[in-house]
């Protein structure tokens, strides 16, 4: 009996080594989880690599900071996570790609909420992803990424009496958005196609038998429908982004029909720019966030539409610190102008230091220290890592909570 269980118990251990090599091929061939990225000028981002030190003296954002840096301080290569970007890089369809790391924003000194997503994406996953970011600034979604099943770019009464009135061609204005309709919604759906044709090329370590999933969609856009009152008339009362909100529950569907994957997550970035005090007065950008957080609360879109507001993560210290640095502007040209005068030799060094002696005149050191926070202007929420990453990490978070929603992290 004492060798007969002995012998069963050699044959049990024996299948499962038998068993391992299989196990392992599986581990291996779990298909690879494909984000897509998409958006304006703040997908795009424009958060310089310079503002990162600004990060370090909040206890908010320094955690974050010590993610996206190595230990020698430089931008972190995250070894798992691959991207293919377009849209960034001065014109419509040149590409960037390889293993994600700051310079992948609106130029290669700068990152938008790619680089964090794709860090926190990695560390909540733990599995390799591809990240394909579609980006381009001064977008709508009421033309350039029109859904489809929108049908054609209508003026609204308020529009075409206003052109009419101005004098316009409206042939050759009808001629020409017809054409724009729905242009930058095709350019995502190519180039995600194009990518996923040959994962390989981006991702060198893919292999095609693992296949791939197309596990979720992050959508950052907004300012320039803000802004269109022509086609927003009633942009400051409530209700007057409706358009908006059905442009937007129909892009979701289109783009998941399109993409063949009609459970994808869709993450919406809610526009968070002047912070949380906008949501307190009546205004546009109150209404906009509105329609804009609204397709997540339809029926059909409970529990893989999510909407994340990021005026929570706007620095309302850094935007007053801003303003008032653009409003010397003019006085520190001025003062570049005068050193120029009494000598024309000066280098361009010299010339800008006689404009920061301005600053230095107005701001305090500690002043001086948190500017240099900020990069561009509070549409492009301050070009300020300070804002940009935390943005990037909650909208990983959300993509990750609809993942384990529907039972698709196996971790």
């Amino acid at each position: 009996m004492k060798n007969t269980t002995h012998n069963m118990k050699s044959i049990m251990i024996a299948a499962v080594l038998g068993l391992m090599p299989g196990i392992a091929r599986q581990a291996a061939a779990k298909p690879l989880k494909v984000f897509i990225l998409a958006g304006q000028s703040n997908m795009q981002g424009h958060a310089n690599v310079s503002t990162f030190d600004s990060m370090a003296d909040d206890p908010n954002t320094a955690p974050i900071l010590k993610e996206m840096r190595r230990a020698d301080g430089a931008p972190r290569v995250c070894e798992k996570v691959w991207i293919s970007s377009i849209g960034c890089a001065g014109d419509d369809m040149t590409e960037q790609n390889g293993k994600m790391t700051a310079g992948f924003g609106a130029s290669t000194e700068e990152i938008g909420p790619e680089f964090t997503f794709g860090i926190y994406m990695e560390k909540l996953l733990g599995e390799p992803l591809l990240i394909i970011k579609t980006s381009w600034g001064g977008k709508d979604l009421h033309t350039d990424f029109r859904p489809p099943g929108a049908g054609p770019f209508v003026w609204s009464d308020f529009e075409f009496n206003a052109r009419k009135n101005r004098g316009d061609d409206m042939e050759k204005d009808k001629a020409e958005k017809t054409k724009a309709t729905g242009l930058y919604y095709r350019l995502v759906i190519e180039h995600a196609r194009k990518v996923l044709a040959n994962i390989k090329r981006v991702a060198p370590d893919y292999d095609p038998k693992q296949g791939y999933e197309l596990a979720g969609f992050v959508w950052f856009q907004g300012f320039n429908d803000l802004v269109s009152t022509w086609t927003y008339d009633k942009c400051n009362q409530p209700g007057g982004y409706d358009l908006y909100r059905h442009l937007l529950a129909q892009f979701i569907r289109d783009m998941r029909k399109d993409l063949n994957a009609p459970k994808m997550p869709f993450v919406i970035g809610v526009m968070g720019i002047g912070g949380v005090k906008e949501d307190e007065k009546p205004g546009s950008q109150k209404y906009f966030r509105q329609a804009q957080a609204a397709p997540a609360l339809l029926p059909e879109f409970q529990g893989n539409v999510v909407a994340v507001r990021t005026a929570p993560y706007w620095d309302n210290d850094l935007e007053l610190l801003r303003a008032r640095l653009e409003a010397l502007w003019p006085k520190m040209d001025a003062r570049a102008a005068e050193a120029v005068k009494a000598d024309p030799k000066l280098t361009a060094a010299e010339v800008e230091a006689a404009k920061m002696q301005v600053v230095a005149e107005n701001f305090t050191p500690e002043e001086q220290k948190r500017l240099k926070g900020a990069s561009n202007g509070g549409y492009h929420y301050l070009g300020a890592a300070k804002i940009m990453a935390p943005i990037g990490k909650a909208l990983a978070e959300a993509t990750a909570s609809c993942l384990k929603a529907q039972g698709k992290d196996q971790r």
